[in-house]
Order: structure tokens, then sequence, then C-alpha cells
């Protein structure tokens, strides 16, 4: 069980907006800012009493869901799909696997520019949606530490919104490496581990109408390394890609008129609380909204 405090949420935008300042990247008008509106979050009985008992899902019921809201709005596919287009742009055509491919939006990408799509998803509702998406593309049911797939048989692998939902990297990209061929490309994109750690964690309505979050793990830039270069995935590139100060799901506005003045429905935390604080806020979010991983598999005939 996740207990969301409102209250808690702020005062530690603020310590983050703080810890910036100490360093010095704001003046002292802003720290006296921060503490005096610390003072009035204190004195905010409301907030004290709004916090929430939030369940922890896991991604075959937390998926099911989404399945029927998920291809939109959604602001991540602002940040993924163009840097992922721009990295598949002059491969050669092949096999593609699209690995936990949901409603197979980056299949249809792939399928596009002429490659074969295979599509595993641990979520039955999400691989239906992918194969009337993708009709020519062959999905399967599966879990991306036990790929349905055989050993060197994919040119290329994408991977995006997903591995922040498994606990261990390694495992999963151990998979990945099997089922590549020698000189194949993998591609993952998911939430950047800091803008995690501020709570960009999907929310969803539980059947009985329990809020939930589904289960989520930060991994740090050093634990994809450590877990992709022994298996001889090579880094071809890394992308941070940053939200834009407008971008409301993603970061506050860095001017706003007026801030917030109550916490808003929980479906829209973090974010309408951040709306309370804008100040602290952006300073506190400006962190990258994504990061991305362009790897290659060394052949062992030298072709890396």
């Amino acid at each position: 069980m996740i207990h969301e405090n409102p209250l808690a949420y702020l005062l530690g935008l603020e310590g983050i907006a703080l810890l910036r300042s100490f360093t010095g990247e704001f003046d002292q008008d802003f720290v006296d800012s921060r503490l005096a509106e610390i003072r009035k979050l204190l004195d905010d009985e409301s907030l004290a009493n709004a916090a929430v008992d939030v369940a922890r899902v896991n991604t075959v019921d937390g998926y099911r869901i989404w399945s029927e809201t998920y291809d939109g709005p959604n602001s991540a596919f602002e940040y993924d799909e163009p840097v992922l287009a721009e990295l598949v742009a002059d491969l050669p055509k092949g096999v593609a696997l699209d690995a936990a491919c949901g409603t197979g939006r980056l299949s249809a990408l792939l399928a596009e520019r002429g490659h074969r799509i295979i599509g595993v998803d641990s979520s039955p509702d999400m691989l239906a949606r992918a194969r009337e998406r993708v009709p020519a593309g062959d999905f399967h049911l599966g879990d991306l530490s036990r790929l349905p797939v055989p050993d060197d048989s994919v040119d290329l692998i994408v991977c995006s919104l997903a591995l922040t939902h498994v606990p261990d990297l390694k495992p999963v990209l151990a998979e990945f490496a099997r089922v590549l061929r020698p000189g194949g490309h993998l591609m993952t994109c998911d939430i950047h581990p800091d803008r995690l750690e501020r709570g960009a964690i999907p929310p969803v309505r539980l059947p009985d109408g329990r809020p939930g979050r589904l289960a989520s793990h930060r991994h740090l830039v050093g634990d994809y390394l450590r877990a992709a270069l022994p298996l001889g995935l090579q880094v071809r590139r890394c992308e941070e890609p940053t939200a834009p100060p407008d971008t409301r799901q993603d970061t506050p506005p860095d001017t706003p008129s007026e801030p917030a003045t109550e916490p808003g429905p929980w479906e829209v935390w973090p974010w309408s609380l951040a709306d309370m604080v804008p100040e602290a806020a952006a300073a506190a979010n400006a962190v990258p909204a994504m990061l991305i991983w362009h790897f290659r598999l060394t052949d062992p005939a030298g072709f890396a």
C-alpha cells in the first residue's frame, strides 16, 4: 500500500527547490519565498486531511483497466516516438520485436517502415488492440523475462514504457540479447528515474473504485549499463529528452498566473499538486522526462 499525502509531496517539492538554491541556482528572494510558502502549507488543515491510501497494481490488472484509454492523450508518446523514428530510419528492413508492445503503436511505426513484426505483451487486453492495429503482426502473450521468441531470431528490438515495471533489468536484457542476432539493435525508452522519483507513475481506478498505481521501479543510468555491457550490448546513443515548460502533464508552467488553491482530484496527482506551488515545482521538476537507449549487440566476427 502506498500512502500519498499531498502535504508531504508539496513539502518535498519545496525541499528539492531549496536544495537547488543551496548550490547557487537561485537567490535569497527565491529561498525566502519557499520558506514562506512552506509555513503557509503547514497551516493548511485541508492538506493534512487529504491523504489517500493507494494500492500497488500489477501490470496485467493495471493495463486491463488502462487499455481502453491508453492511446490518448498520453504525453509520453511525444518523447519516445520521434527519437525512435529517427533511430530506426536508416536501419535495414528485418524482423522487429516490439517487446511489451501494448496496443501496438510502435509495431505500427515499424511495420510502416517495412519490418516484419513480432509483438509480445503480458496483457491480453492490450494484445487484442495490437492485433487490430497491425493485422500482419505476429503477437504473443508473454513475459519480458521469458520471451516466446527463438534465439538469434530478430534484427531489432524496441521496448518502451515497460522497464520501469520490472524490478530487475538484468534478466530482461539477457532475454533481449538472447533473441537478437549478432549486430542487431536494441532501443529502450522509459520514464526517467528522476521523473519517476517525482511521482510520474500511472494511476488507475480499480473496479471497486479504489485508487491504484502500476507497480514501478527506479532504474538509474548505471543500472542499464551494468545489465547491458556484460551481455555484449554496446551503447550507440543515449538521450534524455526534457519536458517543455508548458506541458502541464509533465511539469508546471514557468510563469503561472495564480497558484491553485486545492489539490484537485486524485487522478491528476501529482500534477495538480504541483500547480499549488508552481515556482517550487518548476525548480524541482527541471529534470529529463525520459531515458532512451540505443544498444547494438556485438558481432563475434567483429561487426559491431
